[in-house]
């Protein structure tokens, strides 16, 4: 399976603000994906969220595949809602709905990977759902740091051998 990656509104905003703390890793991420011909997607409720505060021909949009919101998507999202149960105490519920709006649309779209800043929402209820054995899509964190071999298929990471 070729690695894809669904982008989120934060990792987004990271690649373009550089006074953000993953802004490093956001860039790493983003040429790594470039240099790896890695599909970059970009959401229609991704768009959404960006363009409250800036609008979005501020973003590379040339580089990603866009995904509209559809009917598939909604019956997913519906699905993966109702497998999550209740949200966490503090948690929104228009952020955590959004949020598992993006999963869906990773899930029907097969893509593997969403790539965010938000550890305390969207990365926490995908890796949830996947650790249930709910879905396939790997959620990957800027905050974690860069890891080159992220993209690989089977999970491994590489070696530092920078020590």
């Amino acid at each position: 399976m070729t690695a894809s990656v669904l982008l989120d509104t934060s990792f987004l905003i990271s690649l373009v603000d550089a006074s953000r703390p993953n802004h490093a890793q956001a860039v790493k991420y983003y040429r790594l994906m470039l240099d790896d011909a890695v599909p970059m997607y970009f959401s229609a409720i991704v768009a959404a969220e960006l363009s409250i505060k800036q609008p979005i021909v501020d973003f590379p949009l040339r580089n990603f595949r866009i995904v509209p919101f559809n009917i598939p998507h909604a019956i997913e999202a519906g699905k993966l809602w109702n497998a999550l149960g209740a949200r966490d105490s503090g948690d929104a519920r228009a952020v955590v709905r959004d949020d598992v709006k993006l999963i869906a649309q990773a899930v029907h779209e097969s893509i593997s990977f969403v790539i965010t800043e938000d550890a305390s929402t969207l990365f926490k209820y995908c890796e949830r759902l996947r650790h249930a054995g709910e879905i396939k899509v790997r959620a990957i964190k800027l905050a974690d740091g860069f890891d080159p071999d992220v993209f690989r298929s089977d999970g491994q990471k590489g070696l530092d051998l920078s020590e």
